[in-house]
């Protein structure tokens, strides 16, 4: 009995030590990489990374995807990971790749998809040496988002407006049947940031004749044309164009009162659209380029990055990480994850599903598109003071000269 129990257990060791090794084989066998997101668990946008990863892995076996969903903190938590050089094989950028993240991702340029990138978005995430150093999946491509509901009551036609002038004067027009013009939902203190970041490309840098990207990049900070910016939110304040809870209201208050017919106007992205048809489905919403400041000039869209993937230049996993963005640039791939978005890819040959706007994205397709101005223009951590001195002049807290002084002070400390 003894000898049989002996026999037993050298067999098991055998049997199991065969297994572990099978096990560790197959582990040695298999490159992990770590892929980080900016987008939460719950959005649609990764539940398509998460479906497209699952392709990937069926096609490519011996790659396993490890996909971390974003948090609120994402934006800190890649700072700290930055300044430690502990980053993952490959993350989401957020609209910062260029400015933020180019000198810890690789270039791709050299990459097949890199030819097929959409002309709204290949500018965007080019540096001035003509690096590419992300996969733009879609293009984060914007207006101003009104209700069409709205300003057919109002006899108004977005197609007219082209400057701030024919702006005002629908706003004019609005605030006669008794609804809000413009809505902001100022509580959540990006939202008056954003109005900046959507009126400033019209006075700094989409008329030749007015063009100060050069300088704001250089280093040189043009004080009198950002209080014109200032003033703008103002004169909107003082003429009862805004709603007169702007700094106490929140942005889903904005999305609620689009869909609802109580605002006309919001200065958002088109998710504020997708937000709005949360409250009322059957909302008829549209979104227009925002007019332009200087007579002659003509009405241009915002662009930026949404869906993005970069490589970490110091990943041991090169080739993989390679394969993944190939894999994310076929045509369906993309097209799916740019269509979770509603928005259009971002490569040529991909066509996504927008849903909604479909129409609004083909009326406005050639018209001229500028990036997100802080992003492109602005010193990293700008953002912080459009906010809070926009929040100044709307508590009248804060002169039009005041709130440039300060932009221009905190600019002048950031830019290095």
């Amino acid at each position: 009995m003894k000898i049989l129990k002996t026999c037993l257990l050298v067999l098991f060791c055998l049997v199991a030590g065969t297994s572990l090794f099978a096990a560790g084989q197959q582990d040695s066998d298999t490159t992990n990489l770590t892929l980080m997101l900016n987008f939460q668990s719950t959005e649609a946008v990764t539940t398509a990374f998460e479906e497209v990863i699952s392709d990937f892995h069926s096609a490519n076996p011996s790659i396993k995807i490890d996909l971390i969903s974003g948090t609120s903190d994402y934006e800190a938590l890649m700072k700290s990971k930055m300044a430690t050089n502990d980053l993952p094989d490959m993350w989401s950028t957020h609209g910062w790749s260029v400015l933020r993240y180019s000198e810890y991702l690789m270039p791709l340029e050299d990459q097949e998809w890199a030819s097929r990138l959409h002309p709204a978005i290949k500018p965007v995430v080019t540096d001035e040496k003509g690096h590419i150093y992300v996969l733009p999946i879609d293009v984060d491509m914007a207006g101003v988002a009104y209700n069409k509901t709205v300003l057919a009551k109002a006899g108004v036609k977005v197609e007219t407006l082209k400057t701030w002038k024919d702006l005002y004067g629908a706003m004019d027009k609005v605030k006669a049947i008794g609804v809000t013009p413009v809505h902001i939902g100022g509580k959540d203190s990006w939202t008056v940031g954003n109005f900046f970041d959507w009126a400033a490309p019209a006075v700094y840098i989409t008329d030749p004749k007015h063009y100060s990207g050069d300088d704001l990049v250089a280093g040189k900070f043009d004080t009198a044309k950002w209080e014109l910016l200032a003033g703008l939110m103002k004169e909107m304040n003082e003429k009862g164009y805004l709603n007169v809870d702007n700094l106490t209201s929140t942005y889903s208050d904005s999305a609620r009162a689009l869909a609802v017919g109580d605002a006309a106007f919001t200065f958002y992205g088109n998710y504020v659209l997708a937000e709005a048809w949360t409250f009322d489905p059957d909302a008829d919403l549209g979104f227009f380029p925002v007019p332009a400041y200087y007579e002659g000039d003509s009405p241009s869209l915002i662009s930026g990055e949404r869906s993005t993937v970069g490589i970490w230049k110091d990943t041991a996993n090169v080739e993989a990480c390679k394969t993944f963005l190939s894999f994310l640039a076929i045509p369906a791939n993309a097209a799916k994850i740019a269509g979770s978005n509603g928005i259009p890819a971002g490569l040529t040959d991909a066509e996504s599903d927008t849903g909604k706007l479909k129409a609004d994205y083909k009326k406005w397709a050639d018209a001229p598109a500028f990036p997100y101005f802080d992003r492109a223009f602005l010193p990293s951590g700008m953002w912080d003071t459009m906010c809070s001195t926009g929040a100044g002049i709307l508590s009248e807290s804060m002169s039009t000269t005041e709130a440039a002084e300060k932009m221009k002070e905190d600019f002048n400390r950031m830019y290095k």
